[in-house]
């Protein structure tokens, strides 16, 4: 049996899925379109599931336990984006767009249950199919966990394939894979310096929250390139600073707010300590006041060594050594799909399929005019589909 045909043949429906999808984007943990969607289709394959989040999160079911169990993710929310393709299946949800793959990510997924439904017998045990919303933000994988999805059976191994062009522009159609650590943990913070504002052309006369916060950003950055040793990828980025209204007023505060990527525990552990310590001693020592909080998302993902291994030899029986590339390093991105890994062993690879819009150049991910090759996407199916019957059939 050769997941990979079986798959072509069903190519059709698979891209009509995308793009059914791709019109109907939504945003974190309320996605009742497209959970309607879903499940009509699953209603249609004859495949059983249940409802989790309040009906925007669905596991499907297929297959019977028999002492192995393995899941397959795929998000499905959308970004506050305005969409600005070519396409002809644009998005119908003015200001919001796939414009991150989910909507391939749910088409492959279905494709892998049409097929897997379709060889049901044959399989060895009981594939879970998670549809998983909020990815993006504030995070769908946590809440299933907390609502059983990794039980009753228990998920001994799990799997996901992200689309495009996350770890770089790779051929059209390969699969990119890597052991290990695969993406950065995802943390937030926020920081408002209270000072005292006044007229800008004595700043004796003050406190000056701009001065002070510049100089915290500058120390934070000192922790990275100073504290943490060059082989342990680490990361602080202030992405959005605000204070002042005049240009001759020094403001009474200045608020900002950023991310903070890193790869293991206690690197997260002292990030945080030193932010904070940093900020509320540099504010002292200027007579102002520091209000700094700390939000951690996600952890970061470590792909399982041996079920890599396993995914990586069934990728190059079906589409051969050339086709399956081994990433050297991770990304600082994240996703929440680490918080599976915590819980059972897996992996999670990306299929390369980025597409250049009319214009020649290729968006990445989160842009308006992000796009994929559409004609690549039975590929994931098929090897979504062949990975779980090797697993439930020991076969190597």
């Amino acid at each position: 049996m050769n997941f990979l045909e079986l798959a072509k043949e069903i190519e059709d429906k698979i891209i009509y899925d995308r793009r059914k999808l791709h019109q109907i984007p939504e945003l974190e943990l309320n996605l009742p379109k497209t959970s309607a969607y879903i499940c009509k289709r699953l209603d249609r394959m004859g495949i059983s599931y249940d409802k989790l989040i309040g009906g925007n999160a669905i596991i499907a079911y297929i297959g019977n336990y028999k002492e192995k169990c393995i899941a397959i993710r795929a998000d499905m929310d959308g970004l506050e984006i305005k969409e600005e393709t070519d396409l002809e299946f644009k998005s119908l949800h003015n200001g919001l767009m796939h414009a991150c793959g989910h909507d391939g990510h749910v088409a492959m997924a279905l494709g892998a249950c049409e097929l897997l439904k379709a060889n049901e017998d044959k399989l060895g045990g009981l594939v879970k199919v998670f549809f998983q919303p909020g990815e993006e933000i504030p995070g769908g994988a946590e809440p299933m966990i907390k609502e059983g999805c990794m039980e009753n059976p228990k998920v001994d191994r799990i799997v996901a394939i992200h689309e495009g062009g996350l770890f770089g522009e790779y051929p059209k159609g390969t699969i990119a894979i890597k052991k290990g650590e695969m993406m950065a943990s995802m943390d937030a913070f926020t920081l408002k310096i209270i000072g005292k504002g006044g007229h800008g052309a004595r700043p004796e006369s003050f406190i000056d929250p701009i001065s002070i916060i510049s100089e915290i950003n500058n120390a934070f950055y000192k922790i990275i390139s100073r504290e943490i040793d060059p082989l342990n990828p680490s990361l602080i980025s202030v992405c959005q600073i605000h204070g002042g209204v005049n240009q001759n007023v020094i403001p009474d505060e200045v608020f900002e707010e950023g991310t903070v990527r890193c790869f293991y525990d206690e690197t997260r552990d002292f990030l945080e300590i030193r932010m904070r310590e940093v900020s509320v001693n540099i504010a002292k020592a200027y007579r102002a006041k520091a209000e700094f909080s700390y939000k951690r998302y996600y952890p970061s993902l470590i792909n399982d060594d041996d079920f890599t291994d396993f995914v990586k030899r069934t990728a190059t029986d079906l589409f051969g050594s050339e086709e399956v590339i081994n990433l050297k390093n991770p990304t600082m991105g994240a996703d929440d799909f680490a918080f599976f890994l915590k819980k059972a062993k897996g992996t999670y690879i990306s299929l390369n399929n980025l597409k250049p819009h009319s214009d020649g150049q290729t968006y990445p991910h989160h842009s308006s005019k992000f796009d994929i090759y559409e004609d690549t996407l039975y590929i994931g199916s098929g090897l979504l589909a062949e990975v779980c019957y090797r697993y439930l059939n020991s076969l190597q």
